[in-house]
């Protein structure tokens, strides 16, 4: 039967948001509920509070999570009651053609729930990214949950649904940053800081984080960056160059989302070497460039879409690492606020505070 609890709804464009009865429904085929233990505030979840995803509003927010199924409607096998697991919004659909040229992590047509979750009075929710994890209890596609080691804490192996591993995958899949590279990380907030944990996992020799907050930079070195840029004391292409030999570096991560920095990052790459374009733009941005210097530069420009990770393959790899000591998620949650916490972190994170706040309901 269908339960109610206690969800972060944005229900108008730049509106606080407020705690609202949410209906979960019983789940259908295919879907899943799932008692949500911790989830991170995502700038993405900002994004959509201000109109910048769409206008499907109102919103249920929240969806980097991790939490234990509940209940399973009919034909689920992939999880069981009792899963620990982590939320995920790249639900692989295996038929799409991304899927069937064996490229799942491009999946064309992911899954979410079919039903609607509602408010009390039966207004349809739209949640974060087919999510919804601000929330007591969720509705999911089955596959949008990936089993992971239930050792793992929750607060910690949550992000992974989306910031971190958008940032370490940035530099893993996307970037393909391999041993002996130097990579420049543009942006040292909780995506660019992933960028260059995952940067050093993969064996790059030096990583230069850039940018304009020396807090931020200073947070990176003890991350693994070797050097630091100011962004506000000068070019930083002309910094990174330096650092490099005069050559540029091998990867070029943008973790900002703005066309400046995107511009910054183009330049400051080695020949024949990598853009990867990882922070969340808004619509009305525009880059533009000299076409000779696409021609002339080579190598690739890449968006990354979450890090180009594969769910089920990557997750439990990562919480492995992170059980082994080898991989510090826990650095990344800054404070653990309680479910209606998170207007104020939205203000921490504009503010540049925090890594990551932390929703936190339950054990």
């Amino acid at each position: 039967m269908a339960v109610e609890v206690r969800g972060v709804v944005a229900r108008a464009k730049g509106e606080p948001v407020s705690i609202e009865t949410v209906i979960v429904p019983e789940p259908g085929p295919g879907e899943v509920v799932v008692a949500v233990q911790a989830c991170g505030v995502c700038h993405t979840d900002l994004h959509y509070r201000e109109g910048g995803i769409n206008d499907d509003f109102p919103f249920l927010l929240g969806h980097e999570a991790a939490g234990v199924v509940e209940q399973v409607g009919p034909g689920v096998t992939s999880v069981a009651p009792g899963d620990f697991v982590v939320l995920n919004w790249r639900a692989v659909c295996g038929e799409c053609r991304s899927c069937r040229r064996g490229r799942p992590w491009y999946c064309f047509a992911t899954r979410n729930a079919s039903q609607k979750m509602t408010l009390a009075d039966g207004t349809p929710l739209s949640p974060a990214l087919g999510i919804g994890a601000f929330a007591e209890k969720t509705l999911v596609a089955s596959g949008q949950c990936t089993k992971v080691d239930a050792a793992a804490r929750p607060e910690a192996v949550g992000l992974l649904g989306c910031g971190v591993m958008a940032g370490l995958g940035a530099a893993m899949f996307t970037g393909e940053v391999g041993p002996g590279d130097s990579v420049a990380v543009f942006g040292c907030g909780g995506v660019g800081c992933a960028a260059i944990v995952g940067a050093r996992l993969a064996g790059a020799v030096q990583v230069i984080a850039v940018d304009l907050d020396p807090r931020k930079l200073a947070l990176a070195r003890e991350l693994g960056a070797t050097d630091a840029v100011d962004a506000s004391a000068g070019d930083p292409v002309a910094a990174i160059r330096e650092l490099t030999g005069g050559n540029g570096a091998d990867v070029c991560i943008e973790a900002v989302g703005n066309p400046k920095v995107f511009e910054q990052a183009f330049f400051a790459r080695d020949l024949a070497g990598t853009v990867v374009q990882v922070g969340v733009p808004t619509p009305e941005m525009r880059v533009e460039l000299p076409m000779i210097e696409l021609f002339g530069r080579g190598g690739r420009i890449k968006a990354s879409w979450y890090g180009d990770c594969l769910p089920s393959r990557d997750f439990p790899m990562l919480v492995d690492l992170y059980l082994q000591g080898r991989l510090d998620l826990d650095r990344f949650v800054s404070e653990t606020i309680p479910l209606d916490g998170v207007e104020g972190a939205f203000h921490a994170m504009e503010r540049g505070d925090v890594l990551r706040s932390v929703v936190v309901l339950g054990s």
